[in-house]
């Protein structure tokens, strides 16, 4: 895009003394006459350039702008750079990367010193996450609907929504917009979405509400529970919620105390302790989990 080639020749020029005319053209991969145009739009957004012909000829930024007004310092290179990382491992591509490549061009030190930062955003649905990512960030950019099958507990239906923005948190890539069928701000999680469809239907942009991505908003903790884990299960809730979310018992055993959005929920999180936890409140649930277990001992139940 026009607007990535004149930010990465500004950065260029901000970064290095001087260079030439086909060293940029060949750097964006483009003529030597669109980098003329480039320069002199530059020219007219007030960026004071100087060219000069001859031998040791080529473009540069007077001094005085340079030191100025630096528009990148070492460690935002840095910082960018590692998030710039962090997208590539969700395509799966070094798109992002070679447009670091560009920007630090005359400052290799910020891609060798920035090394220890490694972000991976992948999952085990890379195959099918990126093309979602790809068509959704295309209908952000474009005003365009985009419909599709969602699975959730509450079951399967057909949405429709005006995207407005990716998001990758809690592990999981969700797109949050306006709902038509709920007339409301929603977020989705991309894995729960099947036949998504970019629509050929545009929409006004609206006025967006302070976007809320904390876990209490999107999904309320509505259930509080209570259960004893056995020792052996420290490990899983320090990991999972922290050393400050259990106190330990008198007869050794671990009381864990927090809140769940819904049943399905917390029930699927217990079964995976297998017998080292047991949900001691509230006492409804606590009847509803065990009518649920000798549901699953029919299956396994041979004599």
């Amino acid at each position: 895009m026009k607007i990535d080639r004149l930010i990465g020749i500004l950065s260029i020029l901000l970064q290095q003394e001087k260079v030439t005319a086909p060293y940029l053209a060949e750097k964006f991969e483009v003529t030597r006459r669109t980098i003329s145009r480039d320069i002199e739009n530059l020219c007219k957004a007030g960026i004071p350039i100087v060219t000069a012909q001859g031998k040791n000829g080529g473009i540069s930024i007077m001094d005085g702008y340079r030191f100025d007004r630096t528009l990148l310092t070492s460690s935002d290179m840095q910082a960018i750079l590692a998030g710039l990382r962090s997208l590539d491992s969700v395509s799966g591509t070094s798109r992002y990367q070679l447009l670091m490549d560009k920007l630090s061009v005359g400052n290799s030190e910020v891609l060798a010193s920035n090394s220890h930062i490694l972000i991976d955003l992948s999952s085990w649905y890379k195959s099918s996450l990126a093309p979602k990512i790809e068509l959704i960030q295309s209908a952000i950019d474009a005003g365009k609907m985009i419909s599709f099958t969602y699975y959730a507990p509450g079951g399967k239906s057909l949405r429709t929504i005006e995207p407005y923005c990716l998001v990758f948190q809690w592990a999981s890539w969700c797109v949050w917009g306006y709902c038509t069928a709920r007339t409301d701000f929603r977020m989705f999680k991309l894995n729960r979405m099947v036949e998504l469809t970019c629509l050929n239907q545009r929409f006004s942009p609206r006025t967006l509400p302070p976007f809320q991505a904390d876990a209490e908003t999107i999904w309320p903790r509505s259930i509080q529970a209570e259960v004893e884990f056995a020792p052996s299960m420290k490990w899983r809730l320090v990991e999972e919620y922290g050393p400050e979310s259990f106190s330990v018992l008198p007869g050794g055993k671990l009381l864990f105390q927090a809140g769940f959005s819904d049943k399905e929920n917390l029930f699927s999180w217990l079964l995976s302790f297998g017998d080292c936890a047991e949900l001691t409140a509230p006492a409804g649930l606590r009847a509803e989990f065990f009518a649920l277990l000798q549901k699953m001992m029919k299956f396994y139940d041979k004599t």
